[in-house]
């Protein structure tokens, strides 16, 4: 066993704090990639190293947050020998300790949010774990994640490159979320069951706001938790970004995050080896404090967690071309897009879950599921279950999955339980057990409780924890069996309340064959809650379906006052529902369906201005959609989404515009920048996204942009605001320096933001404004403007 997996969670151990703080103080220039220093520098990284070793550090991370091919111009050479010195420098430092290769983000949002594939991030990834472990490095982490998508690339390249122990951690904001929406809960339950050995917390907070985290999550991972925060909040004194928890108050806090149960204590940004030691001098003979979390069944997407076990679960069934002659045809004709309406439908009439299933023997099932697993999930923020019967498929599915998918299905035959387990292990997954074998189904719920014991023990030597097992008790069409009803109902009631498992049904097919079969299947449907059915594979969009959905919540306590029932009935009427299934061009957009949003535009064109179409439908649109995010109704992903769906329905416009000469109207010109020294840029890039669909024209001057080059375009231009991002606490000084130079060589507004900046940090460097999101760019820019409502 690695001497570091042998310690973990046995004792507390102390990883090193912040490298580039220390090297600001050595002569790092704002903006200067500390990773080169590894190769000019390397005597001042061996004595960083050092002072944290003397300061009690167990282990060291090596000085390679950046190092990747992707922020080095695809320079391997280069990476290699900054990868390879920066292991031998801190395995010469610490000869008797561990050194960790130490791994950032990639600085580029993943599709379908951002132009990264994710099969390129995974490259890259790979690229910097295997010249890691060949340069001899003990274990892996990977930080200051803020994407969960980004985060399984990473950790996949991990596994699959090295047998490397993996400490994994997250920057989450204040309120306990990621950039792209994801919260601890969904957090935990995605990465419990992906092969990493601990799992935590680092960057944007202090200890103290990080504390309250740390409880929640010793709450939903038997993972040992690992917690390298910030020495507090950043403040600017004298033009010096500094932090504003001292070593003593750092180690005190530290103390109540260890009694909350963390098994691994270091710092991030500000830290310092008298940080450390303060820590290690308090602690050091400590013992990590045991928790064990709820065993839960969960699945999730990238922002949103399901959970079986209390509240019955819906799984959306319609997204399954058996028995849908349209659903083929789109399938044959590659047409995502009916996929997507088929997926918002089913949400917005109550789906929990959206089953996917694209089997058509004529097609190319593996991609056509890697396609509708991702344009789903741009869309719908509802946890998938993947339906597929051909493991290629399967796999391809879970590898592109964002999030902890639900299997479909694993049965009690050799051949599947050989295939199917060990994909549901390598990625994490839940999975439906079929309870069927080389014998068929079982004509006696003993004979189906028998199988499902089989596969769950077959399970358990893959180490697949019985929370991750949902079982199929098989509905069977009573026109065949005067028993079938019975015998499946005896398997669920056998399965949930004497093994303790969750329970999953495809209801429908208890009629097959008869008429009227709604009639029977929403009265088998309530049989099967009654009798502890965990999740119904229903439609969604049958009134009689849901409707003993509904009922049966109310009467068992899950509707808390009867709220979803009287939203669901208190205003029927006897007007027929329509059957118009054409979306305006607000709907589209504020439930991102891109062809939708051009085509509702070019018939709003026959007939409206094209300034008219901005003003009261796309502008409204997005606004509605950015209520949804400031209230965390909906997250980054989605807003995208829907930008990119208001972008097509621009472009509609555009077209027109051209077509008939007409010119266009801009709300004003904004410039944008990451500054110097800084190639972060995902923050500034979605802030164009959203500013140029509000109307705005954005003069983007990049990354690692000079003070000169922005000063002189916004005088060139006579820009009224200027948005400035850093991602780096080494360059926001060079923000501070822009804003100088813009104060006396130009007459604008100025906007900041970035994840190490707070409200007080930007008034304390001379800007105008702080925006905190993207939206809060866009309320900042309509203010300015005289858009503001």
């Amino acid at each position: 066993m690695n001497d570091f997996l042998s310690r973990l969670g046995k004792e507390l151990l102390f990883f090193d704090g912040a490298m580039g703080t220390i090297l600001q103080e050595k002569g790092l220039k704002a903006g200067e990639l500390p990773e080169l220093w590894n190769i000019t520098h390397s005597e001042d990284i061996f004595d960083v190293h050092k002072s944290y070793v003397d300061a009690g550090a167990d282990v060291l991370t090596t000085n390679t947050f950046g190092a990747n091919p992707i922020k080095l111009n695809g320079d391997i050479k280069l990476l290699e020998d900054i990868i390879t010195n920066a292991v031998s420098i801190a395995k010469r430092a610490s000869p008797n300790g561990f050194v960790a290769l130490d791994i950032g983000p990639l600085g580029k949002l993943l599709a379908p949010y951002g132009d990264l594939p994710f099969d390129d991030a995974y490259n890259a990834f790979a690229e910097v774990v295997k010249i890691g472990k060949d340069a001899g490095a003990d274990l892996i982490v990977i930080e200051t994640m803020s994407d969960v998508y980004e985060a399984k690339a990473a950790v996949l390249a991990a596994k699959e490159n090295s047998e490397l122990p993996i400490v994994l951690t997250f920057a989450f904001n204040e309120s306990g979320r990621l950039l792209t929406g994801a919260d601890i809960e969904t957090v935990a339950h995605m990465f419990n069951g992906l092969g990493i050995d601990a799992l935590g917390f680092n960057c944007g907070l202090g200890p103290r706001e990080i504390l309250p985290f740390v409880n929640e999550l010793t709450s939903l991972t038997g993972l040992p938790v690992a917690v390298n925060p910030n020495a507090g909040l950043p403040v600017s004194v004298n033009g010096k970004t500094l932090f504003n928890v001292d070593a003593d108050e750092f180690a005190k806090l530290q103390e109540k995050v260890y009694e909350s149960g963390a098994a691994i204590l270091g710092g991030c940004c500000g830290t310092t080896p008298k940080h450390i030691a303060k820590t290690a001098a308090l602690l050091k003979d400590r013992k990590p404090v045991l928790h064990t979390p709820e065993k839960v069944t969960a699945v999730t997407s990238s922002s949103r967690t399901v959970k079986l076990g209390n509240k019955p679960v819906i799984i959306g069934e319609r997204i399954n071309p058996t028995g849908k002659k349209l659903l083929k045809e789109a399938l044959r004709n590659n047409d995502i897009d009916y996929l997507l309406r088929e997926a918002v439908s089913q949400t917005e009439k109550g789906a929990d879950i959206l089953d996917v299933n694209v089997g058509l023997p004529e097609i190319n099932e593996p991609e056509m599921m890697k396609s509708a697993i991702i344009a789903i999930q741009g869309i719908s923020n509802l946890p998938l279950q993947i339906d597929t019967s051909d493991t290629n498929a399967m796999e391809k599915a879970l590898r592109y999955y964002n999030g902890k998918a639900l299997v479909n299905s694993v049965n009690g035959k050799e051949e599947s339980m050989n295939t199917v387990l060990p994909l549901v292990k390598k990625y994490g997954a839940a999975v439906v057990c079929l309870t069927l074998d080389e014998n068929g189904i079982p004509d006696t719920a003993e004979g189906r409780i028998e199988i499902a014991k089989k596969i769950v023990r077959r399970a358990e030597e893959y180490s697949i924890s019985r929370e991750n097992l949902v079982i199929d008790a098989l509905a069977m069409t009573i026109s065949t069996g005067a028993d079938n009803a019975k015998i499946t109902l005896d398997t669920i009631d056998y399965v949930r309340n004497k093994m303790g498992l969750n329970t999953v049904l495809g209801v429908s097919n208890i009629s097959f064959g008869l008429p009227a079969r709604e009639n029977i299947n929403s009265i088998f449907f309530a049989n099967a809650l009654e009798r502890g059915l965990s999740a119904g594979i229903i439609n969604p969009l049958s009134d009689s379906m849901m409707t003993a959905y509904k009922v049966f919540c109310a009467l068992h306590g899950y509707d808390k006052d009867c709220a979803d029932y009287i939203a669901a009935f208190s205003d029927i009427t006897s007007v027929p529902a329509s059957t118009n299934t054409t979306l305006t061009l607000r709907e589209a957009v504020v439930k991102g369906l891109l062809e939708d949003s051009y085509n509702a535009a070019k018939a709003l064109l026959t007939e409206n201005a094209p300034l008219d179409i901005i003003n009261n439908e796309l502008i409204p649109a997005l606004d509605t959609v950015g209520s949804g995010f400031e209230q965390n109704k909906i997250f980054l992903p989605q807003l995208l989404i829907s930008a990119d769906a208001a972008k097509r329905g621009f472009d509609a416009i555009k077209e027109y515009m051209i077509e008939t000469n007409t010119a266009s109207e801009s709300r004003g010109d904004i410039v944008l920048a990451t500054v110097k020294g800084d190639i972060h840029d995902i923050g500034k890039n979605i802030v164009k996204v959203l500013l140029e669909n509000y109307g705005y024209n954005v003069i983007d001057l990049g990354k690692d942009v000079p003070p000169e080059t922005i000063v002189d375009t916004v005088v060139k231009n006579n820009i009224k605001l200027v948005g400035l991002s850093a991602l780096m606490t080494t360059t926001v000084c060079n923000m501070e320096e822009t804003i100088k130079l813009l104060r006396e060589k130009a007459d604008c507004k100025v906007m900041v933001g970035g994840a190490v900046l707070t409200e007080d940090y930007a008034k304390s460097i001379g800007a105008d404004y702080y925006a905190k999101d993207a939206l809060g760019a866009v309320r900042t820019a309509n203010k300015l403007f005289g858009y503001e409502n």
